[in-house]
């Protein structure tokens, strides 16, 4: 089961910088569920990701606004 991080609530960039935050304390091969609200962040994450090497699992949109990112943190 993946760790998760709440970013409920929080606005472009603050996802991605507590995002950040969290992977540099994980390994290779960790998952990480992030929470979101700010729909921005359905592309910012993946972004990011790309960028740093890790890879987006899974995104579901969920009800009320709440999405679900998750990402596998990659070996680089």
């Amino acid at each position: 089961m993946p760790e998760e991080l709440d970013c409920r609530y929080l606005l472009c960039p603050m996802p991605v910088i507590r995002t950040q935050a969290r992977v540099a304390g994980l390994a290779a091969g960790d998952e990480l569920e992030v929470v979101v609200t700010d729909p921005g962040a359905l592309a910012d994450v993946p972004s990011w990701c790309r960028v740093h090497g890790h890879e987006v699992v899974e995104i579901r949109e969920g009800d009320h606004g709440v999405h679900r990112l998750r990402l596998r943190v990659g070996g680089g």
